[in-house]
């Protein structure tokens, strides 16, 4: 495709904003292309001149909207091609954008009810497609390499079950249930009662359903309720992928729950995606993947426990799980691709590939991590002697202790 001096200039332009990526940018056809990396590197073909003058204005905001669209097309590896592009600075308009977007997406409870329907609230069909039998929507726990997402999903519920050292008979809220699958595993391998709430009515039906199929009605209560009505006390405070969404603004509310819910003498653990330091989200991910999403730095969330005087007790970096996790789900993803197009369209279909290959070289590379945070009331007195705990098999006298609690 010729290009006219401006053309040239504004492609010259992308070319630097790549600055050290090893990158080969194009235009036209692969017979008549403009090039500036040998071919054995991913290839981004720019379709015409509207697609390189948007990826001129704002490359980090404007690439995932004219994938979607189609207007860019990548030769190659996608997810090694965002592993190349994590090494391109923030760009200052990102940076200007991103701040945009927290004062538009509020994390109130009304705006927290519309960014949670964005997100979750698609089709539980959709997610079916592609997620483990169980609907487990967060960070799995590989024990072993060579495990199967099903069998890290389990994995991850006993490690979570096993780090508050649930006991039959014992009480735990859990703020930001998914789909109920790590609710009715606490209720039915670790015979405590559960209360679980969310926001998302697709997610929270799903659940209810769930629980009266499995027989565990009785004793796990899925509750439609924003986390910051949670009231009552409990053993345990559980929160598994939800602490994402509460924004920055909203962490003092967050902290008076878990503080009214446990006190001095429960304990709790946070699932979270967080960062290294403080930093926003990518804003094109937050703009039409995750609004109001914001990744929590430790530091931050270290200081909102703080003033509750909770005793930390484990810290846990699971960044390598959830890049094993989501290639998983994208593997599945691209099993179920034309599925996916024909039922919600290609844009979409492109975006959440997009989405999924982002998140995968985000947690590769370390822009992203995931953190396990394990806490306890100062006045706790149940507190394991050491680890071992979290890695012995279940005895027989802890499942006989289980069936009791339940029946």
């Amino acid at each position: 495709m010729p290009l006219s001096w401006f053309d040239r200039v504004l492609f010259s332009g992308v070319q630097r904003a790549a600055g050290p990526a090893p990158v080969r940018l194009a235009m036209g056809t692969p017979d008549h292309s403009v090039t500036t990396m040998p071919s054995e590197v991913p290839t981004v073909w720019i379709k015409d001149r509207a697609a390189l003058r948007a990826l001129a204005r704002n490359p980090q905001i404007n690439f995932g909207d004219l994938y979607s669209e189609g207007a860019i097309e990548v030769e190659g590896n996608l997810v090694d091609l965002i592993e190349r592009l994590y090494k391109v600075p923030v760009s200052f308009s990102a940076r200007i954008y991103s701040k945009w977007l927290s004062w538009l997406e509020s994390n109130s409870p009304r705006g927290s009810r519309d960014n949670i329907h964005h997100h979750y609230d698609i089709s539980n069909d959709f997610y079916k497609l592609w997620l483990d039998p169980q609907m487990v929507y967060t960070c799995a726990y590989f024990p072993e390499p060579e495990a199967s997402l099903e069998e890290a999903q389990r994995a991850k519920m006993d490690h979570v079950c096993r780090k508050v050292w649930l006991r039959p008979g014992e009480t735990v809220v859990e703020a930001g249930c998914g789909w109920g699958a790590l609710a009715l595993h606490m209720a039915g391998q670790y015979g405590v009662k559960v209360k679980a709430f969310n926001i998302s009515s697709e997610q929270i039906a799903y659940a209810r359903e769930r629980a009266k199929r499995v027989g565990l009605a009785s004793r796990v209560e899925f509750i439609q309720d924003d986390y910051r009505n949670i009231s009552g006390r409990f053993d345990a405070f559980v929160s598994v992928g939800m602490l994402e969404h509460v924004g920055k603004k909203h962490y003092t509310e967050m902290a008076g729950v878990i503080g009214r819910t446990i006190g001095d003498w429960g304990r709790g653990l946070l699932h979270f995606i967080g960062r290294s330091r403080s930093q926003s989200m990518n804003p094109w991910i937050r703009r039409r993947i995750f609004p109001g999403a914001y990744p929590p730095a430790l530091r931050e969330v270290m200081e909102f426990l703080e003033p509750h005087q909770f005793s930390v007790l484990d810290v846990e970096n699971l960044r390598q799980h959830y890049a094993r996790t989501c290639e998983c789900w994208l593997k599945a993803f691209e099993q179920q691709f034309e599925i996916v197009k024909a039922q919600l369209g290609s844009r979409f279909a492109r975006m959440w590939r997009l989405y999924l290959a982002g998140s995968t070289a985000a947690f590769r590379v370390g822009s992203l991590q995931l953190f396990q945070v394990v806490f306890a009331g100062r006045e706790c007195a149940s507190q394991p002697w050491n680890r071992s705990y979290l890695y012995q098999p279940r005895g027989e006298g802890e499942e006989q202790e289980c069936a009791r609690a339940m029946s």
